[in-house]
This record gives C-alpha cells, sequence and structure tokens, in this order.
C-alpha cells in the first residue's frame, strides 16, 4: 500500500495542514464564552495542540475523523491545564496563603466559566468510568466539535447510536453537574 492511496496513515503534519481551519473553527467554539482566558486565543490554542501532539513520537492517522479525535483530546488537555494553572495562581500560587476574616471574601470575585470547566471536566471523568463510548461522545462533540456522522464514523458505530449517547451523557452530565 503506498502513501498516496486513500487508506493509508497520513502524517501529522499533513492532517494539520489539511484541517487548519476546521481546527480555528473548532478551537474557537472551545473558547467561546465567559470566563475563558483572554491570554489563549484561537490560535495560540491550535498552535498549542499541534506542539503538544507532534512531541515525541510521529503519529499517523488512518482518517480526518480519527484525527480530530486525538486533536479534540489535546485542546480538551490543553484547555483544562490553562484553566488549573490560572486558578492555582488565582490563589496566589506559592505565595503564603492568609484566609479573610470579614466579609471582604465575599466580594472576592469567583471563578464562574473555569470553575464549570473543571467540574464538566471530573464529571466527564466519572462517566468514563461508567461508559467509556459515551464519554468519548461528549469529548468529540464538546471538545473536538465533531458532528454525529464524524463521531460514529470515528467510533464505527451509528450516527442514531451517538445521539442515543449524546442524549444519555447529557442527562447524566446534567444530574451530576447540578
Amino acid at each position: 500500500m503506498s502513501e498516496n492511496t486513500p487508506s493509508a496513515p497520513v502524517a501529522l503534519g499533513a492532517h494539520y495542514a489539511a484541517a487548519y481551519a476546521d481546527l480555528r473553527r473548532l478551537a474557537r467554539s472551545r473558547l467561546r464564552g465567559g470566563g475563558r482566558s483572554a491570554v489563549l486565543d484561537t490560535t495560540a490554542l491550535v498552535h498549542e495542540s499541534y506542539l503538544r501532539l507532534s512531541s515525541g513520537a510521529e503519529r499517523r492517522f488512518p482518517d480526518r475523523p480519527s484525527f480530530l479525535v486525538y486533536a479534540g483530546k489535546a485542546m480538551r488537555s490543553i484547555i483544562i491545564d490553562l484553566v488549573r494553572e490560572q486558578q492555582a495562581e488565582r490563589r496566589g500560587g506559592s505565595a503564603p496563603h492568609l484566609t479573610l476574616t470579614s466579609g471582604e471574601a465575599d466580594a472576592l470575585p469567583q471563578p464562574g466559566g473555569e470553575a464549570h470547566i473543571l467540574q464538566v471536566n471530573e464529571a466527564l471523568e466519572v462517566l468514563a468510568q461508567q461508559d467509556a463510548r459515551m464519554a468519548q461522545v461528549v469529548e468529540m462533540k464538546y471538545f473536538a466539535g465533531l458532528t454525529e456522522v464524524e463521531i460514529a464514523e470515528a467510533l464505527g458505530i451509528t450516527d442514531r447510536t451517538v445521539r442515543r449517547d449524546w442524549e444519555q451523557a447529557r442527562l447524566f452530565l446534567a444530574e451530576t453537574l447540578r
């Protein structure tokens, strides 16, 4: 089988070049909304995911959905790491911690969107222990922005199964995040 045949695995760099616009769209949708850092923009997320994926062994992907699944995992990891880092810095990092004994603590800004991102991540980890495929569907849809058809193709299941898993996962996550 030669490198030019459609079923031959394609290297990471080739997938990134071919899917760059889609990856920017996915990154933009992941970063949209309140509570996300202004430090990390769409381009930075796409480039950081490339750096993270390209470090280490050469990776090859059999098709575009497999690559997007992998890129989505990298984007999720980068977003979660950044939120954790920002929350640690907001809490003073390695500075000595002081407690506030007056009502001043109530006036401090609360990390709304960032806290929610971490809660979703933790709930997704719990879901993965109960149903790994359902967690994959959420990760592909929420973090990678794949369509139901792309998810079905990547997992080797029907789009109807993807819809059913997505609905069940949404119910589970809604209950868990309450």
